[in-house]
Parts: structure tokens; sequence; C-alpha cells
């Protein structure tokens, strides 16, 4: 009897280690499984907007190359640790999940459920096979390229397709304002505040950038790519006599936009040679907002509709009134600050303006 104690008791706790580890592996099996799983899929949804959406035969063969990558890990052995009905993780949801209002939402989601996938992958891939900890790593950095030029291609054809250019300018109830400009179906907005203190231009930066991007409407600071930097803005723009414009990119990373202000052509031909995003062309009329700068006039509106390369607005005095022969000289993008700035309803405004600009 002595014996059989002595014996099983060993027997025991082997078997019992046994258990153990293999309800460890089948723990790590799943947690494998789940995120090959969401990898791949969000992958899918990505691809298939660059395929149809943006129809870039380049993006939606990364986007399949990195599918079929993450594939090769999604063995038999994982798929059989699945156990659907018994996981506590498909009752958990939160209302963000439950709602996508832009392609950009959508696009930013599914690529941060890729990221955050393939970094649960390459952690607990090192305990399943090392090598394929190496390979998640890697498609994780290559995911992170991608989702900054697909981040870049957004602000760049939104930018090109915003036919009205918002700059801020002082006055009460300024958030109300810029608000009610955004429900009239603005997409673009400048902030543009030369008077206060930094701490207070901070803050307003934070909240005008949070309000742009609720309405899915870009959002670049004036002058100052430090506070564009600090809030996540879309982009900067810088007058002539700002930093450079191959810094500003150093500073906020190829996916940002930079627009430069240009009052002539040899201006124009520098700021697209140092690859400004979009310029500035004006004052096209005599505006307070610039009082020291002479107007430049509708020929230099003509010049830039026969010779820029790149998105440019008109601005400088424009409003209701003359805002038709400026178009008529060629503009199709204009920037403004008094006719919305200081409009009783800048809503119906932004509406009217918006309706002068896309009509054919």
């Amino acid at each position: 009897m002595r014996y059989l104690v002595t014996h099983l008791r060993p027997m025991k706790i082997i078997s019992r280690y046994c258990q153990e580890n293999m309800d460890k592996n089948l723990a790590i099996f799943r947690i494998l499984d789940a995120n090959l799983d969401r990898a791949r899929e969000g992958l899918r949804v990505v691809e298939e907007w660059c395929r149809l959406g943006l129809e870039n035969s380049d993006w939606a063969e990364k986007c399949k190359q990195m599918r079929q990558e993450i594939a090769y890990w999604h063995t038999s052995e994982l798929r059989m640790a699945r156990d659907t009905p018994n996981d506590p993780g498909i009752q958990i949801s939160h209302p963000q999940e439950e709602k996508r209002e832009t392609i950009n939402q959508l696009l930013q989601a599914n690529l941060c459920r890729v990221q955050e996938a393939l970094r649960v992958l390459e952690e607990y891939g090192k305990l399943y096979d090392g090598n394929m900890g190496t390979a998640c790593k890697k498609i994780r950095y290559q995911v992170y390229t991608l989702e900054s030029e697909l981040l870049q291609n957004y602000r760049y054809q939104k930018l090109k397709q915003s036919p009205l250019y918002l700059v801020t300018s002082s006055r009460e109830n300024f958030l109300k304002i810029v608000e009610s400009a955004l429900q009239g179906g603005l997409t673009l907005l400048q902030y543009r505040e030369k008077k206060i203190d930094d701490i207070v231009r901070l803050e307003m930066a934070q909240k005008l950038c949070e309000l742009c991007h609720q309405y899915d409407a870009l959002f670049i600071v004036n002058d100052r790519v430090d506070i564009a930097l600090a809030v996540n803005a879309d982009g900067v723009h810088l007058g002539q006599q700002d930093i450079p414009i191959a810094l500003a990119r150093r500073i906020l990373g190829p996916n940002k936009i930079i627009g430069r202000s240009t009052t002539n052509p040899q201006e124009m031909e520098k700021a697209i040679a140092e690859k400004a995003d979009y310029i500035g062309v004006g004052p096209v009329y005599a505006t307070p907002t610039k009082p020291d700068k002479k107007a430049a006039g509708l020929d230099y509106v003509k010049y830039a509709a026969e010779t820029s390369s790149i998105p440019w607005f008109a601005i400088g005095g424009i409003d209701e009134t003359n805002m038709t022969e400026v178009i008529a000289s060629g503009a199709t993008q204009v920037a403004l600050v008094r006719a919305i700035m200081e409009a009783d309803d800048p809503q119906k405004t932004t509406q009217k303006l918006l309706k002068i600009l896309t009509v054919k």
C-alpha cells in the first residue's frame, strides 16, 4: 500500500502538470487563431477600398500579399483550437465599433485592428514558433507604412475636393461660428490667430481640431508648426517669412499638408519647387486682414489657373459680391475670412458660397 501511495503521487503530479501545459497551449493556440483571423479580416476590408474605392492596384496588392503571409501561419492546428461558442470576447462590444461615419474612420479602425492583432501575434507567436513572431513584427511595420500612405492620400484628396477654405479671425462666439460653417458643409479650416498667448492658442487649436474631425473636415494651423504638431492637426500653412517647407515637413512628417502663401509668379514657382501641397494665391483684392499687402489682382488668379501644378486657393477680399468674377478668372477653390466669420448666419452663408463654387 505504501508502495502504491509513494508511486501514485508523482504520477498525479506529472498528470496535473501535463494537463496544465495542455491548457496553456490550448489558450495560446486560441489567442493566435483569433488574432490571425482579426488581422486577415481587417486587411481584407482595407484591401477592398484600395482596389475598388481608390482603384490603386499597388496598395491592393500590398494588402493581399500581407494577408497571404499571415495566412501561412494559420495552420489547422490553430484552427482546431477555436471554441467560438465559449469565447467570452464575442459578447464584448463598444458603441464606437457599431458606427462608421466616413471612409477614413472605417480605414483607421481596421488598420488599428490589424496593428493590434499583429502585436499580439508577435508576442504569443514567440511561444509557438519564433519565426512567427519575427514575421508578424515585419508585417506590422508594413501596415504602419501603408497607414501613412493612405492617410496622406486621404488628406490630399480631401484638400483637392474642398472648394471652400475658411481662415478664421477673432470673434465672439468663435467656436459657434466655426461649427455653424462646418454644419453648412465646410471641409477645410485654417486657424489663424496672431495676438493671444500661446497657451490660449494651443487650447483653442485643440478644440478646433477635435471639432473639425468630428465633422470630417481638415484642420490646418497658420504659421505655428509646433502647435500643429502638438494637436495633431492635418497640416500647417506658412507665410513667405515662415520656416522652410522642408523643415516643416521634417517636423510634421511626410503625411501632413503644408501650404504656402504666394503673391506673385516667382513665389508660386518657388513654393512648387519646394514641394508645397497647395498654395494661396492673392490677395486678389485689398483686405484689412492683410493691410500691408498690395492686391495681386485677377491677373495672378488667371496665371495660377494656367500654370499651377498643385492645388491653389484664391484668397483676399473675396465674398459673395465678387466671387463670380474670381471663378470666371479660373479659380475653382477659394479661401476667405470675413465673408463667413462676420456673417449673420455662417451656416447659410457657407451653403450659399459652396453652391456658387460647385455650380457648373
